[in-house]
């Protein structure tokens, strides 16, 4: 019985060490990961890196990981001449094959969420234009408007649809613009409200699916296959 409690007392002890070597193992690759992932247009030091399953010394003898979650801040794209920000992007990325020495890796699948905040979709939009949320669905869109004909400027608010075109460009239209009975007003009010901004420097392999207004800004769904993260 002796020797069977000092067996039981080795194993327990030798798991324990197992499990605090392959978590120290993770924080190392998660740190090293956040260095190497590329995306264009982030920050350096923008990235979070999670690796999940365990354990991970044998995922990563297979040279593949079960599961990698990756959260990156401040993505700039631009174009047309105004820059579209994405506040953060957030995806769980599975099946992620190491390749080149671990220097590299590409995942078969990927899902996740994009958000432009107002702030940031309000900077893309024209000069003096004022993006927010506008309930159910919907954003409002604020310009102040000249009016040659009269000789003086207004201050307009829409409520707006935004939707994805193409899978890779957001498009606000307003619903509907109060016209006043002044001719040309509508125009007028749309050169302002109205507009289209390409989402750029997403990894390769990713793509936009679907596009809401929330109160916390524009959640668009991501998917992917073969996304290359490094490398």
């Amino acid at each position: 019985m002796r020797a069977l409690r000092i067996l039981l007392i080795v194993v327990v002890v030798l798991a324990g060490v197992f499990i605090a070597v392959d978590r120290a193992a993770v924080y190392f690759a998660e740190s090293e990961a956040a260095d190497r992932v590329v995306v264009p247009g982030a920050r350096t030091g923008s990235t979070d890196v999670s690796i999940k399953g365990f354990p991970f010394v044998t995922q990563v003898a297979g040279s593949e990981l079960d599961e990698v979650d990756v959260k990156v801040t401040g993505i700039e794209a631009t174009a047309g001449g105004r820059a579209l920000r994405i506040s953060s992007m957030e995806a769980e990325l599975h099946q992620v094959r190491l390749t080149d020495g671990f220097s590299g890796a590409t995942a078969a699948r990927a899902s996740g969420t994009a958000v432009i905040s107002y702030e940031d979709l309000t900077k893309a939009a024209a000069d003096g234009v004022v993006v927010e949320y506008g309930g159910d669905g919907k954003v409002k869109v604020t310009g102040t408007v000249a009016l040659p004909v009269v000789g003086r400027t207004v201050s307009r608010s829409v409520l707006s649809t935004v939707t994805l075109v193409d899978g890779h460009t957001v498009r606000v239209h307003a619903d509907k613009v109060p016209g006043e009975g002044i001719p040309g007003l509508e125009g007028l009010v749309r050169e302002k409200t109205d507009f289209e901004r390409e989402v750029g420097s997403l990894p390769n392999g990713l793509k936009l699916e679907k596009i809401q207004p929330t109160a916390d800004g524009l959640e668009i769904s991501v998917t992917g296959a073969d996304v290359r993260l490094a490398g």
